[in-house]
């Protein structure tokens, strides 16, 4: 199969919000009145981000939904993608499963495939991502005017939020490469969470003008909030006691095996949750009067949210026990240069 004939059999399709989709060599979008462009890339490279054996369905669905958490943390909505894709053959037996995984989802949220790129070469695929979000005024000196949600919107005495469950990936790929055991229970639903993330869109968009910063977490909650912090030249403290109970594998722990603590120390839960990465969950910041708002929110979207702890005036990110005690924080988040 030739490049021209593989992207025309899986990957051309009506594009009927986009003025012009694949065939030339640009796309073209129309943009509404009063609507910013906000786009965001994501590159996914076997043997460094998924198994050489990942469910090609799975890594479809994984690739594109990477890319909307991008879009859910800024608030944006979806409207097309690019793809660049670098392949070893052209097996159809592999393309047929992975070009309906990535579409299932791009058609979920309304995403169009507007054009990219093919060749042969050890496979790799990156994602670029268009969605929209309305201008708007500038909620703080030197921020763009803009209701998109940013990194650098935190005040102390905000509390902060997580949305759904974290830590699931991370057990995964502990148990896939032979570090902990795991039930086949617990271990199959753990590898969902780690090759089918759930983009939080609607949460994203539910939380504008509620929200006051947010991050999508990919590198792990304590690194990606760590840019929150950064961005808002504030601190935070956190509740590890509120935080660990976010193992959504605890539950088939429980059924499965009896309680989790007979096989996963409370260090490693923590591990898993603070700095486990590939979670694709948002962590967000609201001020303590809108705690009727995000709730509000999070109905709406039918996200679960979880409040672990507050913004400081103080820098730094400090843990503490469910009694106010210190913790000490030894977890290190994802870093592709130093992995």
């Amino acid at each position: 199969m030739g490049e021209f004939e593989l992207i025309q059999r899986y990957f051309t399709r009506p594009t009927p919000h986009a003025v012009l989709g694949v065939g030339d060599d640009c796309a073209l979008l129309q943009m509404a009145p009063g609507m910013q462009l906000a786009v965001s890339s994501d590159m996914l490279v076997e043997g460094r981000h998924f198994f050489a054996d990942t469910d090609p369905h799975h890594l479809g669905h994984k690739a594109l939904a990477v890319n909307l958490s991008d879009l859910a943390a800024c608030g944006a909505r979806p409207l097309a993608f690019t793809l660049a894709l670098a392949l070893p053959t052209a097996d159809p037996a592999w393309l047929e499963p992975f070009s309906q995984g990535l579409l299932a989802l791009a058609d979920a949220h309304g995403c169009e495939l507007i054009g990219g790129d093919t060749t042969q070469g050890p496979l790799n695929i990156c994602i670029t991502v268009f969605g929209e979000v309305p201008a708007g005024t500038a909620r703080r000196p030197g921020q763009p005017a803009t209701q998109a949600l940013l990194r650098g919107g935190a005040q102390p005495g905000d509390d902060v939020y997580v949305s759904g469950t974290l830590g699931d990936a991370r057990l995964a790929l502990e148990a896939l490469q032979g570090r902990i055991q795991l039930p086949d229970a617990v271990l199959h639903a753990a590898r969902l969470r780690l090759e089918q993330p759930t983009p939080r869109v609607a949460l994203g968009l539910a939380l504008r003008g509620v929200a006051s910063a947010a991050a999508d977490i990919s590198d792990g909650l304590l690194g990606d909030l760590g840019h929150i912090l950064q961005r808002s030249a504030v601190g935070a403290t956190l509740d590890t006691s509120t935080a660990i109970h976010l193992l959504a594998a605890q539950a088939y722990f429980t059924r499965a095996s009896g309680p989790i603590d007979h096989m996963l120390s409370p260090q490693t839960a923590l591990q898993c949750v603070l700095a486990g990465g590939d979670d694709y969950e948002l962590v967000f910041t609201a001020p303590a009067a809108q705690r009727a708002m995000v709730q509000a929110a999070s109905w709406a979207s039918h996200t679960p949210v979880t409040r672990i702890g507050q913004i400081d005036a103080a820098p730094g990110l400090r843990l503490v026990d469910g009694h106010g005690a210190p913790v000490a924080n030894t977890f290190t988040s994802f870093d592709h240069f130093k992995a």
